[in-house]
């Protein structure tokens, strides 16, 4: 079974195009941070995989319309490795994903570093130690 899941922000605005046929397709790539934990010792700065994501038809009308530069996403689907020789002559590699689904994992306001809105103060319930709350039977709607 040939199935990745990666979540990961976007390095770009995705790209829409059409086919002769009509077919609409969707590509961007994801920036996928990887844990080391040579990054918390040196407090360096952290590494990253990079894996361009092509979306088709009604997946990547939608993927054009709300996806931007910065958002995170997951993206669900077939993993395939591509080669090809970049311009000093060395032989290259490119992670390519077939997206199956992908998930929204930011709103557009976190994409923008709009500030957090506050939480709402919870109001205060007394409670006894096991987490309950003393109710009498009185208070019960039945």
């Amino acid at each position: 079974m040939n199935k990745l899941t990666i979540i990961g922000n976007l390095t770009r605005d995705p790209e829409l195009r059409t086919t002769s046929q009509g077919i609409q397709v969707c590509t961007f790539t994801v920036a996928v941070n990887r844990r080391t934990g040579r990054q918390n010792a040196e407090g360096g700065q952290s590494e990253a995989d990079f894996f361009r994501v092509t979306a088709w038809r009604q997946l990547a009308d939608i993927c054009s319309r709300y996806l931007s530069k910065g958002r995170k996403v997951c993206v669900m689907g077939p993993v395939s490795v591509s080669t090809y020789t970049g311009n000093d002559g060395t032989a290259r590699y490119s992670l390519e994903v077939t997206a199956d689904d992908v998930e929204f994992l930011s709103s557009r306001a976190d994409a923008a570093m709009a500030p957090a809105p506050a939480a709402p103060a919870q109001p205060s319930v007394p409670q006894s130690a096991g987490g309950y709350v003393q109710v009498d039977e009185e208070d019960l709607p039945f």
